[in-house]
């Protein structure tokens, strides 16, 4: 029997690679054909039921891809964009929630369904965040640049609207299942900023304290044991600050920025080593969603129509109208980003998890409200998720992401910056020998690349345009980056 529980999960996890590739190839969100493969090995091969073991699946890769997400966002990146960022992740998540609770009340009635209030804001609630896996796995898959800003945007929103999503969740399923008795708003809120407070107070502190322990810890003869270490701690994270009563998920997603923006021993090998679980959590998260669903149940006329109609409200009407609210203090993004930051709002695996939530607490309407979540999520995949890349360009909020040939791992110990350089015409202009262009005082090009070959140079080494120079400088990223613009030097990447 394990034998065959073990053989049918190696098939999936083969199905899921292969639909992962031709994701890339057509242009399709890998985590949409993730679900898809899923769905189809529960129409026959494999009968999957069990909504709290989906429920614990999606909080345990949750945890991994939140932490994940975090850890790849830099402070430098995030903080010109943290005001908008922040109320996008609060007031645009209970705008969107409100929006569509109202619309789907209003339409549940209209279709003769009649669902309360209460129970439509619940339905919304669950639906109202942006997905972080979804988000972080198109933008970093596509490697396109986008302007304004938008990127560090994007990313800081979806992985930190998760906890507003999760607490209307929690305090709506508290409101339908006690009828309103003993539920009071002004307590609510209060239990919402002190979840906030205390898993943003945690989340800093655990990360701190994960810096401090791998930097400080010998283990000499197993240096893989660091990312089992930094995984207790992603893990401790969330459930210690769950624990007291705090927000377990805006407290793994701090510690992973925290880890990611202060000097760490071995982090190469813990990057790489996150990378790879973070699509092993994604895969296992969408195939066993994609598992529970019941296709039967999700052609039901009520569900489609029904999901069709808030599907197409979200993206549509309470998305923009959403991102326009929030946006409208910051006057520094043009209409073209609002309008970008509007269609971006994918939803994915977090609103199908916390559309379990009502199911497992015995909410009348539970299967309704799963199915629902589900088939608005398939089409946000369908729709936005496939036009990512498509309405940037449109919009004319794209431009080529040029990634470094030289991958150098540069441990946090050696306080170098590298940098890679491409040759324009323009550097030439004083001869084109190594020792004749301009380059910052205290730097040192260590390596070239041309046409596939790579070679150390010499001074007399002759330069072509195109050419790719691997540079190290004793100088600090913000003096170095000054002094590449006061020389002219525009093709610049900083790898550390």
């Amino acid at each position: 029997m394990s034998e065959n529980i073990l053989l049918v999960w190696a098939m999936l996890l083969f199905a899921a690679v292969i639909a992962g590739k031709a994701a890339y190839r057509f242009g399709a969100p890998a985590l949409l054909l993730f679900l898809g493969v899923g769905m189809l090995f529960g129409l026959n091969v494999i009968d999957f039921q069990s909504f709290d073991i989906t429920q614990m699946i999606g909080m345990l890769a949750l945890c991994i891809i939140l932490f994940s997400g975090g850890m790849d966002t830099k402070f430098a990146e995030i903080r010109p964009i943290l005001g908008p960022g922040v109320v996008l992740a609060t007031v645009g998540v209970a705008l969107t929630a409100l929006l569509c609770g109202v619309f789907i009340h209003l339409l549940s009635g209209w279709i003769g369904m009649a669902l309360s209030l209460p129970v439509s804001l619940l339905l919304a609630s669950t639906m109202a965040s942006t997905d972080s896996a979804s988000v972080f796995s198109i933008l970093r898959t596509k490697k396109q640049g986008l302007r304004e800003n938008l990127r560090p945007l994007l990313e800081l929103e979806s992985g930190s609207n998760d906890p507003m999503a999760y607490m209307l969740t929690i305090v709506l399923v508290t409101v339908v299942t006690s009828a309103g008795e003993g539920v009071s708003l002004g307590a609510s809120i209060m239990k919402f900023v002190i979840q906030m407070a205390v898993g943003s107070a945690l989340g800093y502190g655990i990360g701190r304290l994960a810096v401090f322990t791998i930097n400080r810890i010998n283990i000499k003869n197993n240096t893989s044991l660091y990312s089992i270490l930094l995984l207790a701690f992603v893990f401790f994270s969330f459930s210690f600050t769950t624990l007291v009563w705090g927000n377990g998920y805006l407290a793994v997603y701090i510690t992973g920025l925290v880890v990611g923006n202060y000097k760490l021993a071995h982090r190469g090998h813990l990057v790489s080593f996150f990378d790879g679980f973070t699509w092993l959590a994604q895969i296992i998260m969408f195939l066993t969603i994609g598992l529970l669903v019941n296709s039967n149940e999700l052609l039901d006329p009520e569900v489609l129509i029904l999901g069709g109609a808030v599907a197409a409200f979200m993206i549509l009407v309470a998305r923009p109208l959403s991102v326009m609210l929030c946006l409208a203090p910051f006057r520094r993004f043009t209409t073209k980003a609002r309008l970008y930051v509007s269609w971006v709002g994918l939803r994915g695996a977090v609103p199908i998890i916390f559309a379990t939530y009502p199911i497992v607490a015995g909410v009348e309407n539970g299967g309704l409200i799963f199915n629902v979540a589900f088939f608005c999520t398939l089409l946000s995949l369908i729709v936005q998720g496939t036009t990512v890349s498509a309405m940037a360009n449109w919009l004319g909020l794209a431009y080529e992401e040029k990634e470094p040939l030289f991958k150098v791992g540069i441990p946090d110990s050696i306080k170098s910056n590298f940098s890679e350089i491409v040759v324009t015409q323009s550097m030439l202009r004083k001869g084109a020998t190594l020792r004749d262009i301009d380059i910052p005082d205290n730097t040192l090009v260590v390596m070239i690349s041309r046409d596939g070959d790579y070679f150390v140079p010499r001074g007399n080494t002759h330069l072509v345009v195109g050419d790719r120079l691997l540079v190290v400088s004793d100088r600090d990223e913000e003096e170095l980056q000054q002094m590449y613009d006061e020389l002219g030097i525009k093709e610049v990447m900083q790898l550390r």
